[in-house]
């Protein structure tokens, strides 16, 4: 199949595919006399792969490892144990970043109950005396801006096009 009937099948923009493939996570593939890509069922079953594990908000480190060992079948699998051991970790500590954002959102919404001038505005007044003070320490503790995960990987956000409408 060509880029276009994979994305179609996979649900995935050809932008994405093409990312993939350059990020290596994707194999390369054969090409038609008119240089056109030429896809199959595995290269398929991999983006769908690649995919959940974006789903699960894995990195593309961590999804290169995982794909290492699927590429493997007999290797042991003590790694994969630990990579998602520490995946979870990092989403128990999101959650507690957002819980965080939740609280001081919640905060900054308590400041204006009611709809009045803007000028009067609670919520304004507020973000502009956080503007001029800075960060609290608890937002800069925990924004919500995702962190650099243990081993110095850094957890991007999703690339701007190439992965937005996975």
């Amino acid at each position: 199949m060509k880029i276009g009937e994979l994305a179609r099948a996979t649900q995935t923009q050809v932008e994405t595919i093409r990312y993939y493939e350059r990020e290596g996570l994707l194999p390369q593939t054969a090409r038609t006399e008119g240089n056109y890509r030429i896809y199959n069922d595995t290269h398929a079953e991999r983006l769908a792969f690649i995919r959940h594990c974006r789903g699960l908000d894995m990195t593309l480190d961590e999804i290169r490892t995982l794909l290492r060992f699927k590429d493997a079948p007999s290797e042991n699998c003590g790694e994969v144990n630990t990579l998602l051991d520490e995946h979870i970790g990092h989403v128990a500590q999101r959650i507690r970043e957002l819980r965080a954002l939740e609280r001081q959102l919640k905060g900054l919404r308590d400041q204006c109950r009611v709809a009045q001038d803007a000028s009067q505005c609670g919520i304004l007044k507020g973000l502009s005396v956080g503007g001029r003070q800075g960060v609290d320490a608890s937002a800069s503790a925990t924004g919500h801006v995702h962190g650099v995960h243990r081993g110095g990987r850094q957890r991007p956000t999703r690339p701007l096009a190439a992965e937005g409408a996975q």
